[in-house]
């Protein structure tokens, strides 16, 4: 069976949407806010090349110019792989950790600069702090604050890997919206708990 967004995603979307709602701010329409988030998507995939399928063997084009894949048909999440990592996949209930940081590109879209200042424990791990998700699991707080879309790539990849994705909110970071609904440039590495 081909693994897509869908079969990894369905028993989370309910509980993501509503994550989602109440990660939108009052001030704007939700619809309001949505469009503002597809339209910065659409201005940052618009300088990139995206390939609309992802490749039917799994095997993806890697590195810093390889194109990002639209990983579901509504177009939430992309991923660019930089690197697939080892042959080893975490399997469902594994700790994976990871190392992320995460550009605002609604911000790079409203300022027109791509070069927006990033944050997350790549970035600041003392204040950041570990950062880790139960492989499958997408019902426990833990998880979910992450989002339901960092645990895609790990349906295609192994550990060690490297990607880039372009995560809109509704499987993005819930921490990391805080009050609007804002799409992030990601970069992500996952690694194998050490025990």
């Amino acid at each position: 069976m081909k693994t897509t967004i869908h079969n990894i995603l369905l028993p989370a979307f309910a509980g993501v949407l509503a994550a989602g709602m109440t990660a939108c701010s009052d001030s704007e329409s939700y619809s309001d806010l949505l469009r503002d988030e597809t339209r910065a998507v659409n201005w940052y995939l618009a300088r990139q090349h995206v390939e609309t399928e992802i490749p039917a063997d799994s095997v993806f084009q890697t590195g810093p110019d390889a194109p990002f894949y639209k990983m579901d048909e509504e177009g939430h999440l992309y991923m660019q792989v930089i690197n697939p990592g080892s042959a080893v996949k975490p399997k469902k209930g594994d700790m994976v950790y990871f190392l992320y940081s995460a550009q605002n590109i609604l911000q790079m879209e409203q300022t027109g600069n791509m070069d927006v200042p990033a944050v997350g424990n790549a970035i600041n791990m003392p204040s950041v702090g570990p950062t880790s998700f139960e492989y499958g699991n997408n019902y426990l707080t833990s998880t979910l604050k992450y989002g339901t879309g960092i645990q895609v790539p790990l349906g295609y990849l192994g550990y060690d890997s490297e990607v880039n994705l372009v995560m809109k909110s509704y499987v993005g970071f819930t921490e990391a919206n805080q009050g609007t609904c804002i799409p992030y440039l990601m970069n992500v590495r996952y690694f194998k708990a050490q025990y």
